[in-house]
């Protein structure tokens, strides 16, 4: 178990599915690899946009739909608190916007933003978008949009970003992902020696034998999260 009294300033958060789906948020893929009854590759590869667009704009429509009926949970919320006493930078493989709606200040979305789409033509041409992406819908420059999300097969453009934050961790906070999911699951990796590392899943994938000052939490995000930075901040004050 780690001593609290270790905890620095700069907190890092990786966060996973697991926090978003106690909110409600469909996890997408289920035990047989389908995502909402379709092939992963179907709905979020660039071949498959190229083969059916249709298809891949509903899939995130619908997405995109639920994610306004659902809110923040005690998970996210705690978070929130955490900045009160850390400097805490998160960095989540999640693409909708609980962690904002949360209170949190500091994130970035590994995977690409539900609520943004971006032009075919210039990656870099982002827009924020809440509504029904359609095909037709252009950028001014009359390339069609496409969801802002980063499908298998495509490169992470913030994943360097991520390593250089995650570099300067004091701490290490992963919330419900199964360290899976590569390349955000080597992030645990670039963290400095002896920094201390809490892993909160009901399910952990990985044991305290395999990382230094590593403290496994059985719980799940909204049981355990709000305990831990409870914990953190009496311990910091």
């Amino acid at each position: 178990m780690v001593n609290f009294s270790q905890i620095m300033k700069k907190v890092v958060v990786l966060t996973g599915a697991g926090i978003s789906a106690e909110s409600g948020i469909k996890t997408f893929r289920d035990a047989d690899g389908l995502w909402e009854g379709h092939d992963v590759m179907e709905v979020a590869s660039p071949q498959g946009f190229k083969n059916n667009p249709a298809l891949v704009l509903d899939f995130y429509n619908q997405r995109r739909k639920q994610l306004f009926t659902v809110l923040p949970n005690a998970a996210h919320k705690a978070l929130a608190d955490l900045e009160k006493a850390f400097d805490v930078q998160i960095i989540t493989q999640n693409v909708d916007d609980l962690h904002e709606r949360g209170g949190s200040t500091n994130i970035l979305h590994l995977h690409g933003e539900l609520l943004k789409v971006k032009s075919m033509g210039n990656e870099n041409d982002i827009k924020v978008w809440k509504h029904d992406l359609n095909i037709g819908d252009m950028c001014s420059n009359g390339h069609q949009l496409r969801p802002h999300i980063v499908w298998f097969g495509e490169q992470v453009p913030l994943l360097e970003k991520a390593i250089q934050i995650t570099e300067h961790a004091d701490s290490l906070i992963i919330i419900g992902t199964s360290m899976q999911v590569y390349p955000a699951a080597s992030l645990i990796d670039f963290v400095p020696s002896l920094t201390p590392i809490f892993f909160v899943d009901p399910k952990p994938s990985v044991q305290t034998h395999q990382y230094q000052n590593l403290s496994i939490i059985e719980k799940t995000a909204v049981k355990g999260v709000p305990d831990l930075v409870h914990n953190l901040i009496i311990k910091n004050a």
